[in-house]
């Protein structure tokens, strides 16, 4: 699979940016390549941290990437308190402090092939059902692109 087109994804994730007032959004693709899912597209707030460099993190070993394999969609408001597994811990504080996430997968052929997260940084938050769907609709719009 190739990267989808830049702008097009780029104008669907700033919009679910501005949609849920996060800090931070990604998409993540299923590449050839020894890093699982790295990020190939982002929209960031003012001051967050991209995360497309980052490649000390292991998705394979993350509770959120089986739930998501399942086709599950992950709302967690407090990411602190969602796993106690030490590795999704030192991830939270690796990707800048993440208080809550909505993560959605994107399934082709009942295969996760693309990641779409919505991440708020500092502090926990209350996600409502909008927003939800905000991130659910985006990633049908990208499942589209790609």
């Amino acid at each position: 699979m190739i990267p989808a087109p830049m702008a097009e994804i780029n104008i669907v994730l700033e919009e679910l940016l501005v949609a849920t007032g996060a800090s931070r959004v990604t998409l993540r693709q299923d590449l050839p390549g020894d890093y699982a899912f790295p990020v190939t597209h982002e929209s960031l707030t003012p001051g967050v941290a991209s995360l497309r460099e980052e490649r000390t993190v292991d998705l394979k070993t993350q509770p959120v990437v089986a739930l998501l394999s399942n086709g599950e969609q992950v709302v967690q408001d407090d990411t602190q308190a969602a796993f106690d597994d030490p590795a999704f811990q030192r991830m939270l504080d690796t990707y800048g402090g993440l208080g809550a996430q909505i993560v959605t997968p994107i399934l082709r052929d009942g295969a996760l092939t693309a990641i779409i997260s919505v991440h708020q940084l500092g502090a926990p938050r209350r996600w409502t059902a909008g927003e939800v769907a905000a991130a659910s609709d985006a990633a049908e719009q990208v499942a589209e692109l790609l």
